[in-house]
């Protein structure tokens, strides 16, 4: 689920400075069918959450081509489809699946704790 070292990786390539913060509730796992995605606002940043067969997923909801929001894609599998342009995003890595994006998108740490849908920032 998201991944530290997947989320490590991508703050050094950007040269972004690492802040480790708590979990921020961000609703239930009900909020996010089984098959879909969510945008939710985290730490000032729109962040979208997918669940795939029970397993959730949380990366950023903008997509690095043209700032469209990757919420309003299309979910298939583990891979997420701007609605846009059709660049396609790994949901656990973030990396770019297919272009016009080049830039991946960051990956959050998402987990399910005492009923809520919970988000690292």
């Amino acid at each position: 689920m998201g991944g530290l070292g997947v989320l490590r990786r991508q703050i050094e390539e950007h040269g972004k400075e690492a802040v480790l913060a708590d979990f921020v509730t961000v609703g239930s796992p009900e909020d996010v069918p089984d098959g879909e995605m969510r945008m939710f606002q985290v730490g000032g940043e729109d962040v979208a959450v997918a669940n795939v067969e029970g397993e959730y997923f949380a990366f950023g909801d903008v997509c690095t081509h043209r700032q469209c929001s990757l919420s309003e894609g299309d979910l298939e599998d583990t891979s997420v489809v701007c609605p846009c342009h059709g660049s396609t995003f790994d949901i656990k890595t973030g990396e770019v699946v297919a272009p016009p994006a080049t830039e991946p998108v960051i990956v959050y740490e998402v987990r399910v704790e005492g009923g809520e849908l919970q988000v690292a920032p």
